[in-house]
């Protein structure tokens, strides 16, 4: 049994090997089977870490410094009250008086903060526009506290608004490209609180795939354990489900070692067979596994023409009638296309020519997947956005 596990690992350490090499089949005669090669990735690029997660901030602040394109203060009183509250906190008196300055924004500040970010650093910040304000090109965000879901603050963004929308207006027409009331400040926000670290005091490493999936799970368990019986001499990996794995830390390994060491292997990915339509912009992307039953397609286009020609009808001479206009519209209607093809994919190629060889754009190519699909002959999901 042990020389039946030796002669298993190595097996695999020679399939991350031939990973990436541009062979089209691999062969394990050890393991009794035959399967094409799948798309290689490092273990980084597709799980992530479970203890290593994301924290979103949150807050509020304002704007200042804008040409012009602020809140309308009447518009917008929560943005007065704020710049009086700031002005009052400068120890600066606005009592009794009314603003009326039009180069202050009320905006929500939001970031994400990495983990095991360190007192100190600095991460982006993204601002958006609360008020009525028109842009925020040019201004700076005064000094904003940004806090986490248990309302403790993290940190603290301050700077000028980086804006790459471009906004032009005449007396009789606009421009504008891109959206000017959202803004960026790279690495804007520091750092002031750090979230509790427990990377060390684990007993192990726990993994979830990006792109869950019971085949990849099981090859990134695999490939763990193939590393760690020829390094440490034991299994270390299994897969829980579709998207988790567990790695228990050997006795005598380093667990910030370890993860890099892990980090680096190649796994084979699988993803299920799938065609994703966006009906709205007419995308369509149709995976490498998707395999379509000989089916017998046919697709035509209705197309309507109205022409409208009104005539001019003058009164007869000499009376009390007045000028007048006759309408006089024509319609016609025709069917384009309507040949039949063939279609049989047996690999994405096939496929991908059978359906030009019909010669339709790409909303015709939608409606003969959908058709496809209700007549049971395409063997992916469907998914449409």
């Amino acid at each position: 049994m042990t020389g039946r596990l030796a002669r298993i690992a190595a097996v695999w350490l020679g399939l991350v090997c031939l990973a990436g090499s541009g062979l089209d089949r691999i062969v394990a005669p050890e393991l009794g089977w035959v399967r094409p090669a799948a798309a290689a990735s490092r273990i980084k690029d597709i799980a992530s870490l479970q203890a290593a997660r994301d924290n979103q901030l949150i807050g509020y602040g304002l704007v200042v410094g804008l040409q012009g394109t602020g809140d309308g203060l009447r518009n917008s009183p929560f943005t007065e009250q704020s710049l009086r509250a700031m002005l009052q906190n400068l120890g600066i008196s606005t009592e009794g008086g009314a603003s009326r300055a039009n180069n202050v924004a009320a905006v929500i500040v939001t970031a994400n903060l990495p983990p095991f970010a360190s007192l100190g650093s600095r991460i982006d910040v993204s601002v958006s526009s609360l008020g009525d304000a028109t842009s925020l090109r040019g201004g700076t965000l005064v000094m904003t506290s940004m806090s986490g879901a248990d309302g403790q603050i993290y940190a603290v963004a301050q700077g000028s608004v980086v804006v790459s929308a471009v906004t032009a207006q005449g007396d009789a027409a606009s421009l504008q490209q891109g959206v000017a009331t959202a803004g960026r400040l790279p690495g804007g926000a520091i750092i002031e609180r750090e979230i509790p670290a427990t990377f060390k005091q684990v007993g192990g490493l726990v993994y979830q795939l990006r792109n869950p999936d019971f085949s990849t799970a099981v090859g990134m368990a695999d490939v763990i354990n193939a590393y760690s019986q020829a390094r440490y001499g034991a299994a270390i990996a299994e897969a829980r489900d579709s998207t988790t794995i567990a790695v228990r830390k050997p006795e005598k390994a380093d667990l910030a070692r370890l993860t890099a060491e892990i980090e680096g292997l190649i796994v084979e990915t699988d993803t299920p067979a799938r065609v994703v339509i966006n009906e709205r912009t007419g995308t369509i992307v149709i995976g490498n596994d998707v395999r379509v039953s000989r089916v017998a397609v046919t697709h035509g286009t209705l197309t309507v023409q109205i022409t409208e020609t009104p005539t001019i009808v003058q009164p007869a001479p000499f009376s009390n009638g007045v000028t007048a206009v006759e309408p006089l519209t024509d319609i016609t209607a025709g069917v384009e296309g309507g040949q039949v093809a063939i279609i049989d994919g047996p690999d994405l190629r096939t496929l991908v020519a059978g359906l030009n060889s019909i010669g339709v754009k790409p909303d015709g190519i939608i409606a003969i997947l959908q058709g496809i699909k209700s007549a049971g002959a395409l063997h992916a999901e469907l998914v449409l956005q």
